[in-house]
């Protein structure tokens, strides 16, 4: 009883996958004006057209690293659920208004 290769593929392909949304330490925070709740809401709000746009273009980002903390993050969170849950709850009414 071995070890199957196609395991310890899967078990290498998770550690890179767990390994590569690390935390990192931000060096943007301290400097400078910093986005906060009312920004975070806005990015969080436009979220799916920021990463369309993201795709095609390397200066464009979904979330501003620059920002407040806490605030910013539940703003996002907020306008991202929003944004959401609008496309989610307009996408039922066309099926509930079929004759």
């Amino acid at each position: 009883m071995g070890v199957r290769p196609g395991r310890v593929a899967l078990l290498v392909g998770l550690v890179f996958l767990l390994a590569g949304c690390a935390a990192t330490a931000n060096d943007a925070v301290g400097t400078g004006t910093q986005s906060g709740f009312w920004l975070g809401l806005w990015h969080g709000s436009i979220s799916p057209v920021t990463f369309v746009i993201s795709l095609f273009n390397d200066h464009v980002a979904i979330y501003e690293v620059h920002n407040s903390g806490h605030w910013y993050d539940f703003g996002f969170v907020l306008g991202a659920s929003i944004a959401f849950s609008s496309a989610a709850r307009s996408g039922r009414r066309s099926r509930d208004q079929r004759p």
